[in-house]
């Protein structure tokens, strides 16, 4: 089969070449189409052909318009058998311009609704009516958390809704290493930290969603050689660093711009902070957890799959005093080591091939009109 993956930007191109490379073995021809004007697809992926198409992360920009327009034009032309598309914008597009067409069918993969339990009400008017619709456009909505498969299952009219826990993690990249001990060492002296200081990490692209403030106006509240630092670039990096010097706390607080050898920061932390509002389900929750680290993670959708009272905590997210106090009771929890095994042990179950294996069977029964759900 010729098979179209499109996403907005090229950057999220990153999350799938285990899952296109798959395709590949199975004798598919596998095609890219997003923005690569605003992000450009990852290297492991330019041999593939890509098509920019000019879609925008914003839902109300006229440059969607010429997305949907260069998209529709695209498909027609390549007479693909599947377009597979992933991020709301692209999808969106997609499916309207996929609407009527003989002969291709539709893969949607929701990385989280924009609209959840406790979401603004502008989510659920601006984002709600837009899947709903797009559903009847869908020949398989595939879903990452089980609050977005429950409601998908009840409200939306794909032809098939599946389950899938997320992309899926190659865990052997974060297990132990011999050089483990040496590697932490060398990071932690790189910011100057002592011996007995508490390191925080955060790991995300820095903007409003990821209430990586909620975190700096806890750490002025925590002792003194309590540290936190977040590996991401984004959008709210200089508020951030405005905040930390007015609470005080610019010498503990660390920004460490996009990182390359992220496994190796989070051997070198001691607690991984969580505080999104909102995500589907998170990579570098998941990568933390293989790494064996404790969690302290807002109580959301996606976050609630992967974290239990074993294995971290959940904090209100709007709450500076909630983090603070679940801050300050895993900083001095006897039981950070066995969280983090839990977590090594509960990650399991999100491992790359058992996804890959997952998304081959819904590929392999897309003719199947009785296979509902999977």
């Amino acid at each position: 089969m010729k098979i179209l993956y499109v996403t907005t930007i090229g950057a999220t191109m990153g999350f799938f070449p285990e899952h296109i490379k798959m395709l590949e073995s199975m004798g598919h021809t596998v095609e890219l189409a997003c923005n690569t004007d605003v992000s450009p697809v990852p290297e492991v992926l330019r041999e593939h052909k890509i098509h920019n198409i000019s879609f925008s992360r914003s839902p109300l920009s006229k440059q969607n318009l010429e997305g949907y327009k260069a998209i529709k034009r695209l498909i027609h032309r390549e007479h693909y058998d599947i377009v597979h598309t992933h991020t709301p914008n692209a999808s969106a597009c997609v499916r309207l311009a996929c609407k009527g067409m003989k002969g291709v069918k539709v893969f949607y993969t929701a990385h989280g609704f924009h609209f959840y339990k406790g979401a603004p009400i502008k989510n659920w008017l601006l984002y709600y009516p837009v899947e709903c619709l797009c559903a009847y456009w869908t020949d398989t909505l595939i879903t990452i958390n089980k609050e977005d498969y429950r409601l998908a299952k009840q409200h939306m009219h794909a032809k098939r809704v599946c389950y899938i826990p997320g992309v899926g993690l190659d865990l052997g990249k974060f297990g132990e290493q011999q050089d483990k001990e040496k590697i932490r060492q060398k990071l932690r002296d790189g910011l100057s930290l002592k011996p007995d200081d508490v390191l925080l990490l955060s790991i995300g692209e820095i903007n409003e969603n990821k209430n990586h403030e909620v975190v700096v106006k806890a750490l002025g509240n925590l002792s003194s050689n309590v540290h936190y630092a977040i590996g991401g670039v984004g959008d709210k990096t200089v508020y951030l660093k405005h905040l930390a010097k007015e609470l005080r706390v610019s010498d503990r607080f660390h920004l460490l711009g996009y990182l390359n050898n992220v496994e190796d920061w989070y051997k070198a932390a001691d607690v991984f902070v969580f505080p999104s509002f909102r995500e589907g389900l998170s990579v570098s929750l998941m990568e933390a957890m293989a790494s064996g680290m404790p969690c302290v993670v807002s109580k959301i959708r996606g976050n609630t799959d992967l974290i239990d009272s074993k294995g971290g905590t959940l904090f209100d997210p709007h709450d500076v005093g909630s983090i603070t106090k679940t801050l300050q009771n895993i900083i001095m929890s006897p039981y950070k080591k066995a969280m983090g095994n839990h977590n090594v042990e509960k990650i399991k179950r999100f491992d790359l091939q058992p996804i890959l294996s997952d998304i081959k069977k819904i590929y392999q029964t897309s003719g199947d009109k009785r296979s509902k759900t999977l």
